[in-house]
């Protein structure tokens, strides 16, 4: 009989990291794929990108509306709580032998717990790893721990998630799978990308994305910041920016970000979302990434790409030296920009793996034994014991 492994997914990044290891799970005649889709995927203000997904193929098993129309704390507060409502009934309906999440969102909180409650196994992609600027930095690591199986992406979250007391014997570093796509999914050339995108590159562009950075409090002075440093660049430059997400005090942002495109006419375009395939084929065009999104720590650096990573929100993570880090501010950010757009990328070696994540991911989860004793908990003082799965 299939083993039935329910993947959770609340968002257009996570859903794009997943993308192959949905794929290789339902290709795969061990498994029953199970999908429930919510949060931001069911939202139009963010594209609605639910239609992304029946689009490549997937079924959708169940769909959970939990995201409020604000983004207030207490608003994300609430739709965690209608996250566990929702996602409480589908679990009880689809029964999976085990449920697959990425990351640190709050979807992935609310989606958890209920797991936790339901005595339902949870395989975790992505722990260990540090984000100082963003709560998510702890809803990861409450992830964990609630989690019994961890697919880490380097080294140092593998000994991160040992450290927590988490079994060895279940921590398994396989890279990200975020790399997967470029390995395996041919880009659009720079002809294709002009037409899916609707307008021509510049001699020179910048791929822009903004996220809130919600243990700071001042994420709109920040991206004014961020605004204020492209104003200096030299009109060759164009900018295509991927709205923020739906965090704390995102929408703002957005608002922002659609006053300020309208005022420079054609040398900035702002997309909702534009879809991995497309947003990976814009990043191999670019002349740099700037912003604070993981995309740049994870796939620019395997693309060549630099990065002008700004700010605390992806503080902590491992990064190549294509990565430069700047403080938000519109001088020390306009630098960053040149250096970035000058650099040679061309020999970086990306921490994150080689592009082979989800094949390795669904090997552990088709030898898992399923036994009660996995729901079983035990802490694990940190020690000399290796962690499992092939090097990299």
């Amino acid at each position: 009989m299939p083993r039935r492994v329910c993947v959770i997914t609340g968002s257009r990044a996570e859903y794009g990291i997943l993308y192959w290891v949905l794929r290789d799970l339902r290709d795969d005649a061990a498994f029953e794929l199970q999908l429930i889709v919510t949060g931001m995927h069911l939202a139009l203000e963010f594209g609605l990108t639910v239609r992304e997904i029946e689009k490549d193929g997937f079924d959708i098993s169940r769909r959970v509306e939990m995201l409020l129309s604000s983004d207030t704390r207490g608003a994300v507060a609430k739709s965690v709580g209608l996250g566990v409502l929702g996602i409480s009934d589908a679990l009880d309906q689809l029964a999976p032998d085990l449920v697959l999440v990425l990351g640190d969102r709050f979807e992935i909180l609310a989606a958890v717990q209920v797991c936790l409650i339901h005595n339902i196994p949870v395989a975790h992609i992505g722990g260990g790893d540090t984000t100082e600027g963003a709560f998510d930095e702890s809803i990861r690591h409450a992830v964990t721990k609630m989690s019994h199986i961890h697919f880490v992406t380097n080294d140092m979250a593998a000994r991160r998630v040992q450290q927590m007391g988490e079994d060895p014997q279940h921590i398994h570093m396989v890279g990200s799978p975020a790399l997967d796509h470029l390995r395996r999914s041919p880009l659009l050339d720079r002809g294709a990308l002009e037409q899916a995108l609707g307008a021509p590159l510049g001699a020179r562009n910048l791929l822009v994305t903004f996220h809130p950075v919600t243990l700071e409090g001042d994420s709109e002075h920040q991206f004014g910041e961020l605004l204020a440093a492209l104003e200096t660049l030299s009109s060759d430059v164009t900018l295509w920016f991927t709205k923020p997400n739906a965090d704390t005090g995102g929408r703002a942002l957005s608002a922002t970000l659609d006053g300020w495109a309208a005022l420079h006419g054609k040398r900035v375009h702002v997309y909702t979302s534009l879809g991995q395939l497309l947003y990976l084929s814009l990043m191999a065009q670019v002349d740099a990434v700037v912003g604070n999104s993981s995309s740049g720590l994870f796939e620019a650096p395997s693309l060549g790409i630099g990065t002008v990573d700004i700010g605390n929100r992806q503080r902590g993570r491992i990064a190549p030296k294509s990565v430069i880090k700047c403080p938000p501010e519109r001088t020390a950010i306009a630098k960053a920009i040149e250096e970035a757009i000058a650099m040679d990328c061309s020999n970086i070696v990306n921490p994150f793996g080689d592009g082979g994540a989800a094949a390795r991911i669904v090997l552990v989860l088709r030898d898992l034994p399923l036994d009660p004793d996995l729901l079983k908990k035990r802490f694990h003082m940190m020690d000399s014991s290796t962690v499992s799965g092939s090097p990299l």
